[in-house]
């Protein structure tokens, strides 16, 4: 087992890119082994056993053998960064944990997604 964090993302969604860059500068600032793996590499998704349309459709982190996806994955995430831990916790309460994974898992993560079909469609 990896001591590593390892997130699972879309490099060629302009929103995620931006976004994993920012944790990417703030985990190496403050030395936390994490991993970022480009859900478009073939030998990555089979790595993680996930296939690259499940990877489109939401974010994926992986600690200690443990897949997480969604906001349980950002959590994750965020928990491992210093600067993002109170996110982390915020998010983690009860009630603004489950307004935060409705919006997720039925506004953010399909937009993401369609966008992402869309980018395909275009070449």
């Amino acid at each position: 087992m990896r001591d590593e964090t390892e997130v699972l993302y879309n490099a060629s969604c302009p929103i995620c890119s931006r976004e994993v860059d920012h944790y990417a500068k703030l985990s190496e600032k403050a030395a936390v082994p994490m991993r970022f793996d480009d859900l478009g590499d073939p030998s990555k998704l089979r790595d993680w056993g996930i296939t690259a349309e499940d990877a489109a459709k939401r974010f994926h982190v992986r600690k200690a053998g443990q897949t997480y996806a969604g906001i349980p994955a950002f959590i994750v995430l965020w928990q491992d960064i210093p600067q993002t831990r109170w996110l982390a916790k915020l998010i983690s309460v009860p009630g603004i944990h489950w307004i935060a994974n409705k919006v997720y898992d039925h506004i953010a993560a399909p937009l993401l997604y369609h966008l992402h079909l869309r980018r395909q469609a275009r070449g």
